[in-house]
C-alpha cells in the first residue's frame, strides 16, 4: 500500500474478493466495468454495489475508537484512498484517474466478519467509518496511485 504525503488525494489500495468469505486479495492496478463492477470481485455484475470505497483518514479515526491498527485490506472494501471525508448522501460523486466516475449509492455498514479478524467492537469503531457503497457510472483502468476528485452531492432546496 502506497502512502501519499501530499494534500492531493489519490488510490492508496485496491482489494479483490472473488467469492463472498473467501479473503481479499490486493492488486496495483484493475478494470472497472460501467454498470458492471471491478473485474474479478465478488460483486461484478451486482445491479448497485460495483464497488467500496474507504478514507485512510477516516479509517485513522476508527483505530482511535478501537485502540489498535486497522489494515484497509481487512475491511473487506475494494478502494482505499489516501484523505478525506466521503459524502455518504446518494449521488455524491468520486472520480478516479482520468475516466473512473463513481456515484454514491449508500454508505457501507460494517462488514460482520471484522470482529472475526480485527477483534471485538471492530464494527463500534468502523460505524460511520467504513465507507461508501458506489456504482460505476464510467468504467476504465484503476491503479493505485491514482489521483481522486471527491465532489459532493448538491443540496436540493427542501434539504437547505
Amino acid at each position: 500500500m502506497k502512502e501519499d504525503t501530499t494534500d492531493t488525494i489519490v488510490v492508496v489500495s485496491i482489494h479483490l474478493a472473488k467469492a463472498s468469505r473467501l479473503p481479499m486479495r490486493a492488486i496495483d492496478r484493475g478494470e472497472a466495468e460501467t454498470g458492471v463492477g471491478l473485474v474479478g470481485d465478488r460483486y461484478h455484475g451486482t445491479r448497485h454495489r460495483h464497488v467500496t470505497v474507504q478514507s485512510l483518514e477516516e479509517l485513522r479515526i476508527a483505530e482511535e475508537k478501537h485502540g489498535r491498527a486497522i489494515d484497509p485490506g481487512l475491511t473487506r472494501r475494494n478502494v482505499t484512498i489516501s484523505a478525506g471525508a466521503l459524502d455518504r448522501k446518494p449521488g455524491a460523486r468520486i472520480l478516479i484517474g482520468a475516466t473512473i466516475e463513481l456515484e454514491v449509492v449508500r454508505d457501507a455498514a460494517p462488514c460482520k466478519l471484522l470482529e472475526d479478524t480485527l477483534g471485538r467492537d471492530a464494527r463500534l469503531a468502523l460505524s460511520r467509518r467504513a465507507g461508501v457503497i458506489c456504482r460505476i457510472l464510467q468504467g476504465g483502468t484503476i491503479a493505485t496511485g491514482d489521483d481522486v476528485t471527491l465532489i459532493p452531492r448538491k443540496n436540493t432546496p427542501t434539504e437547505s
